[in-house]
C-alpha cells in the first residue's frame, strides 16, 4: 500500500507552505468536509435562498417535530433531494480527496455530508465516515430496522418512492424515515467511536477542513487534533483563528492543487 511522505519544507501553493519533520514519515491524515463540497457539484446548502424548497427554510424541515407534524411533506422534500443528488456528479474536490486516500495509508474522512458522492469518487466506508448518515437508507422512527434504497447501480427509486407513500416498517408497520440525523438528534455512537478511534491512535500530521462553517462544537475539535490545520472555505469561520493555513478558494479549485502538492514526489511514495 502506497505511504504518504512529505519532505522537510513542501510548498503547497505560493501563500501555504507545510513545515513538517526534516525526516521522511507516514502522514497520518484527517478530511473534514462539509455541504460546500457538495454544492459544487449542484446540490445545495441548507444556508442562503437557494437552499429554500418551496419557500420552506429546510433547517426546519430536518427535525424530528417536522416529520411528526407533516411527514408526507418532508418525505416529498428527502425525495427531490435524493434524486437531485443521483443526478449529480462527484466534482474536483471529492476526487482530489479520494487521491489523498489511495496515496495515504492512515486516513480518514468525516463528511457531514449525507450524499454519496465521496463514496462515488472512491472513498471506501472503511476510510469515511458519514457523520450526519446516509440520505439513502430508509429506517424505522420505531425499532431498528433500516434498508438502503438506493441500488449498488444507482438505478432505480425504491418502490414505495415510485407510489408517492410513506413508507412503512415491515416489522413494526410505523412510519419509515430518512436514515439521516435531523437537528435536534444524537449523534451516531458508533459514528463517533470510529472518530476517537482514529484519532487516538496518533496525532494527525496534516488536518484538512473543507466547505463546513465549522459551527458544530465536535467539527472544530476534531479539526484542532493535528499538528497541521488546512481550512478550505470562501468565507471566515469559527475555526478560520486555529487554522495554520486558510484558503480562501472553492474546494474544487483549492483542493486538487494542495492535494497534488502533498503527493508530486512520487519516489517518496
Amino acid at each position: 500500500m502506497a505511504i504518504l511522505t512529505v519532505l522537510a519544507k513542501r510548498s503547497v501553493s505560493p501563500d501555504l507552505e507545510i513545515a513538517v519533520s526534516s525526516r521522511f514519515w507516514v502522514v497520518r491524515v484527517l478530511v473534514l468536509t462539509g455541504a460546500g463540497v457538495s454544492a459544487e457539484s449542484g446540490i445545495p446548502t441548507f444556508r442562503g435562498k437557494d437552499g429554500y424548497w418551496r419557500n420552506l427554510d429546510p433547517a426546519k424541515l430536518a427535525t424530528p417535530e417536522a416529520f411528526a407534524r407533516d411527514p408526507q411533506l418532508v418525505w416529498d422534500w428527502y425525495r427531490e433531494r435524493r434524486q437531485r443528488i443521483r443526478n449529480a456528479r462527484p466534482n474536483a474536490a471529492h476526487d482530489a480527496v479520494a487521491r489523498l486516500a489511495q496515496r495515504t495509508d492512515e486516513f480518514l474522512l468525516v463528511t457531514q455530508n449525507v450524499d454519496d458522492l465521496h463514496a462515488r469518487a472512491g472513498i471506501s466506508a472503511q476510510r469515511m465516515v458519514r457523520i450526519h448518515g446516509d440520505i439513502f437508507v430508509t429506517r424505522c422512527s420505531r425499532c431498528e430496522f433500516e434498508r438502503h434504497d438506493y441500488e449498488h447501480e444507482h438505478e432505480h427509486e425504491d418502490e414505495h418512492e415510485n407510489e408517492g407513500v410513506i413508507p412503512r416498517c415491515p416489522e413494526c408497520d410505523a412510519f419509515m424515515r430518512p436514515g439521516v440525523v435531523w437537528f435536534g438528534e444524537q449523534l451516531s455512537r458508533n459514528e463517533l467511536e470510529r472518530v476517537e478511534d482514529f484519532l487516538d491512535g496518533g496525532a494527525c500530521d496534516v488536518v484538512i477542513v473543507a466547505g463546513t462553517t465549522a459551527t458544530f462544537g465536535y467539527i472544530i475539535d476534531w479539526a484542532l487534533r493535528g499538528s497541521e490545520l488546512i481550512e478550505v472555505n470562501p468565507e471566515e469561520t469559527p475555526l478560520s483563528r486555529f487554522a495554520t493555513q486558510q484558503v480562501r478558494e472553492p474546494a474544487a479549485i483549492a483542493l486538487p492543487r494542495i492535494v497534488d502538492q502533498l503527493i508530486a514526489s512520487p519516489s517518496k511514495l
